[in-house]
């Protein structure tokens, strides 16, 4: 995946932080914003110009919360075509749920969440950790992760943690 090092968008219709419009332009380099402007003269000519006269442009989208199909049933989707739909939406991040096949309630399956996205995806990740009533210590020493995700409902197996029984452990 190659990337452009430096982008300058023109003339586009920004949302700023404050919830303002700006015409104006954009300058990246690398991945990285460094200028935003109503009209930006750079001494270097950038590698690459846009015209997005009469677009808006917007931040990037971060969904907390999806449910890819990787590892254990790709024939459904995989990390590539979850992240190239991300892509095509305006998520630039991602933050996956653990049930898949094997679910990630190991730091093993973890960590081979993270080599498969590191390879396939096109866009930023990460994966949490699902609790289960047996997996405490991969809790306490996931790394890195987002969070912990606790199925209290709406779920069956060892992802079901729906008893103070099984749930005091995880919140002491």
């Amino acid at each position: 995946m190659s990337t452009i090092s430096s982008l300058l968008i023109r003339r586009a219709r920004i949302l700023l932080p404050d919830g303002e419009f700006l015409i104006g332009d954009v300058l990246t380099q690398g991945q990285e914003i460094i200028q935003v402007a109503p009209e930006i003269s750079s001494s270097e000519a950038p590698e690459k110009i846009i015209d997005a006269e009469g677009l808006t442009l917007l931040p990037g989208v971060i969904d907390p919360q999806v449910h890819f199909r990787e590892p254990g049933l790709e024939h459904k989707e995989d990390l590539f075509t979850a992240s190239r739909a991300c892509v095509k939406g305006g998520v630039t991040s991602f933050l996956e749920m653990p049930n898949t096949k094997p679910l990630t309630t190991t730091q093993a399956a973890l960590d081979d969440k993270l080599q498969r996205a590191a390879q396939k995806c096109l866009v930023n990740f990460g994966f949490f950790i699902g609790a289960t009533a047996e997996n405490l210590p991969d809790l306490l020493t996931a790394n890195p992760t987002p969070g912990i995700k606790i199925f209290m409902g709406s779920m069956h197996g060892p992802l079901l943690v729906d008893t103070e029984e099984k749930l005091e452990p995880i919140f002491a």
